[in-house]
């Protein structure tokens, strides 16, 4: 097959939790570029529809939806939409995550309340999606953890800045999605569906001055990472050119890691 046609990702229906945000707005970008259709979904149904009407005007297939993971009705509510408008799932992003904490000394309960939604119900959502995608035949699950579930903090990137300590449950979680790719992709093979990671660094978002000229010396592309750098990744792993890439995490960090 030519190699265009394995990367197109035309007449996959594809979501993408957390669409919206950061990281998650250059993924539904890049696999609607891609020829996808592709759902945004998160608890803020105005930011998702936002994101929406910005593609649109470009042409690109993007619609749409709300859902709170920490609530399984509510995942639930998302999984039959899903199948009444579009008739299945091919591709699901897990991008979503809570940030509840804000440092080693906030309050244990903020944990709690991660965990509720960044464990339990990322949980919840990735066995109802999977479940969707095994009824249309298969298909491809994209984890989106951190290069903070691989390494510890780096704390002399805060160096000079009053941006304070990284919160424990983000690396907690962010380990844990990694291992937890490795579990579903033997799981779920014989419902034929491929589950891999990606681990991306940071995104550039106009970060304090001095923070930047700690991270990027560090980094031997010289910079933090751009609004394109993972879309080509996660249209690979979502197409049928990764269709033996089944397991993996992917480091995207710019060989700050080397």
């Amino acid at each position: 097959m030519n190699v265009k046609e394995l990367l197109s990702l035309r007449d996959k229906i594809i979501l993408v939790t957390g669409g919206a945000g950061r990281y998650g707005k250059c993924i539904v970008e890049g696999l609607a570029e891609a020829d996808g259709t592709v759902i945004t979904a998160s608890r803020n149904l105005e930011a998702g529809e936002k994101v929406v009407r910005e593609f649109r005007d470009r042409g690109l297939d993007v619609h749409a939806m709300r859902v709170d993971q920490a609530e399984h009705d509510s995942v639930m509510t998302l999984k039959e939409d899903i199948r009444e408008k579009f008739g299945g799932l091919d591709v699901f992003v897990n991008n979503a995550v809570a940030r509840p904490m804000h440092g080693y000394d906030a309050p244990i309960e903020q944990f709690a309340e991660s965990m509720r939604v960044n464990a339990t119900g990322m949980m919840d959502i990735v066995r109802e999606m999977a479940d969707l995608i095994a009824t249309n035949g298969g298909g491809s699950i994209i984890n989106i953890s951190s290069m903070m579930g691989m390494y510890g903090p780096d704390l002399s990137n805060y160096d000079g800045t009053d941006m304070g300590n990284p919160p424990p449950d983000y690396f907690f979680h962010r380990g844990g999605l990694i291992t937890l790719t490795r579990y579903l992709a033997r799981v779920l093979a014989q419902k034929k569906i491929r589950v891999n990671c990606i681990s991306p660094g940071g995104l550039f978002d106009n970060q304090p001055q001095r923070f930047l000229e700690n991270y990027n010396k560090k980094v031997p592309v010289g910079r933090m990472a751009n609004n394109d750098d993972i879309k080509g990744l996660v249209v690979l792993l979502a197409s049928d050119a990764s269709a033996y890439i089944n397991g993996e995490n992917i480091l995207m960090d710019g060989g700050m890691h080397v």
